[in-house]
């Protein structure tokens, strides 16, 4: 069965570091694998009034096993 849970704009921010680190990348490393740059990497984890929501969602899908659907920001667990 998948997993879902409704998450804030703020929360999603916590989420992307969380799984970031877990997956034992610093932000130059992620950074470098999302082409972006590495202040891209901390406004999206350190500033969640900033939007940065799809960056966010895109850190979360490469570290994590789920998927962001949005607007509502929706994780469901990948198969």
């Amino acid at each position: 069965m998948r997993v879902k849970k409704l998450v804030g704009e703020a929360e999603l921010a916590l989420l992307a570091r969380k799984y970031r680190v877990a997956a034992g990348k610093n932000r130059a490393e992620a950074a470098r694998e999302l082409g972006v740059a590495r202040q891209s990497i901390i406004y999206a984890e350190d500033r969640p009034e900033k939007s940065f929501i799809k960056l966010r969602c895109r850190i979360i899908e490469a570290y994590s096993t789920y998927r962001v659907k949005g607007p509502g920001f929706l994780l469901e667990r990948n198969k």
